[in-house]
């Protein structure tokens, strides 16, 4: 058996073209541990922030980039009871708090942090939605706690975790309305399981989301990086929630009387702090709806492993507007 592996890696913080494409130890699994075949990854936006030293955490050179995964069970330590090889199997948590990222040949991780992966789902597929879906269950079912029949809105429909959220508020039985900025981007919201979707650069938000809920929103989750609450807090329902997960270095105003009155709240969230039974609560329910078809993604590009410093740079070219991209970059191995 082959004692290296192919990945891409890198030995100091740095832009894209720090990234170098080699040859690797293959990982060899501890007790608790299991050994994965990696078949597509995904590239998230915290990839690039780690990559760059953006987003400044402890790594132990040479660090294997990335975070998502799946992949098929190849080998198991003594003290794994959950998976057998040969298993599909995904993840979504590695690459921080000391573990090596998922961009390489093989991986290794706890039992703890692998998740099935149902026969039924594609991989290019399952690997695109994984983080935006992780990300929305910890939004709805642990920050929001969101119930049947309330209403959801989202600022930002047809991004990566705003269409995320519009399905998952969906499956759970919410009303959702959405808003996205043409009628491609309106239409696939409504495919995703929106009730309402509203052009924010043609028509009255404002207008829009009073008719969809004439008590007030109930959750509402914005997922652009400069959020109004003069705009979102008069439109919340009596105890309505707000839920943040972007905007790192927003400063808006806030109307603080219109909001405590109404007994509203506010959550924010960074999936990255996420316990491994919050992780798995999300997984248990990603993993029901991927089996039932209920969960998808657009995949925006299809790239071999060895390119992963070029799709680094395609990424930041997109959050720089120079060229646009719909959905993930998925890298296959």
């Amino acid at each position: 058996m082959a004692s290296t592996m192919k990945a891409a890696y890198i030995e100091k913080t740095g832009p894209p073209e720090s990234i170098k494409y080699g040859d690797l130890p293959k990982p060899v699994p501890a007790a608790s541990q299991v050994l994965v075949k990696v078949i597509a990854v995904a590239l998230d936006p915290v990839d690039t922030y780690i990559r760059s030293g953006a987003y400044a955490i402890d790594l132990d050179f040479p660090f294997i980039v990335g975070r998502d995964m799946v992949g098929v069970v190849e080998a198991v330590g003594a003290n794994v009871h959950r998976f057998t090889p040969g298993a599909r199997v995904w993840c979504n948590n590695q690459g921080y708090h000391g573990r090596q990222g998922t961009f390489a040949e093989y991986i290794v991780t706890d039992e703890s942090l692998l998740y099935v992966l149902p026969q039924s789902v594609d991989e290019q597929q399952a690997v695109a939605v994984l983080h935006s879906a992780t990300t929305a269950s910890i939004g709805l079912i642990r920050e929001a706690q969101l119930r049947q029949g309330e209403s959801v809105f989202v600022n930002g429909g047809a991004g990566n975790v705003g269409s995320a959220v519009v399905q998952i508020a969906a499956n759970m039985g919410a009303r959702v309305i959405v808003t996205a900025g043409n009628a491609a981007d309106l239409e696939y919201c409504r495919e995703l399981g929106a009730e309402r979707a509203v052009n924010y650069k043609t028509d009255d938000v404002t207008k829009a989301i009073r008719e969809f809920a004439a008590n007030g929103i109930d959750v509402y989750w914005d997922t652009t990086t400069n959020p109004d609450f003069d705009r979102a807090v008069p439109l919340l329902a009596h105890r309505g929630r707000i839920i943040l997960m972007a905007g790192l270095n927003a400063r808006p105003p806030f109307p603080v009387g219109a909001f405590y009155t109404k007994d509203c709240s506010m959550r924010g969230f960074a999936i990255t702090n996420a316990t491994v039974d919050e992780l798995q609560i999300c997984a248990d329910s990603i993993t029901h709806w991927l089996a039932k078809g209920k969960l998808a993604a657009r995949v925006a590009r299809v790239m071999p492993l060895a390119e992963t410093a070029a799709a680094h740079c395609l990424f930041e070219d997109g959050q720089r507007g120079s060229i646009k991209l719909s959905g993930k970059i998925v890298l296959t191995v």
